[in-house]
């Protein structure tokens, strides 16, 4: 469902000559066809919406870090098209949980997998990942898991 999103975006921003919508959809395309690609190298036909959800998180925390890393040095014209792009990307990811869902999540899931040190936050975070991937900021709930098992 979400590659026919993408692909419908892309077809959009053509006829309506939207160049930064264009050429990120494009980006996000490029990065899930090496994706593909890669996953057949492993005996999978292409990822599954998981993956690819996961996949924009990630293209969205890069941009993040640019954009930090731009307004640093005084480059704003790049800071700006940055989170343009942050923009489109975020567009075609499900609603992200905000602090108090997150850490509501992490305390249910530690709950069920009876975690009890920080050496079963592996175990927490994979069912996080499997649970509510593309909703959560996973960087965060590490965060989170890291503060409930101290």
């Amino acid at each position: 469902m979400l590659r026919s999103t993408l692909n419908d975006a892309l077809k959009t921003a053509m006829r309506e000559k939207d160049q930064q919508r264009l050429s990120t959809v494009r980006l996000i395309l490029a990065a899930l066809k090496d994706r593909d690609i890669a996953a057949r190298g492993e005996g999978q036909d292409q990822l599954g919406e998981d993956a690819i959800l996961e996949m924009l998180q990630k293209m969205v925390r890069q941009r993040r870090d640019s954009i930090e890393l731009y307004e640093k040095a005084g480059r704003t014209e790049l800071a700006d098209r940055e989170k343009a792009e942050v923009a489109v990307i975020e567009a075609f990811l499900p609603q992200q949980m905000d602090e108090e869902a997150t850490k509501a999540a992490v305390i249910e899931v530690i709950a069920e997998v009876e975690a009890a040190s920080i050496k079963d936050m592996g175990k927490v975070m994979a069912v996080l990942k499997d649970r509510y991937a593309g909703q959560m900021d996973f960087g965060k709930a590490s965060g989170v898991v890291k503060a409930e098992l101290v």
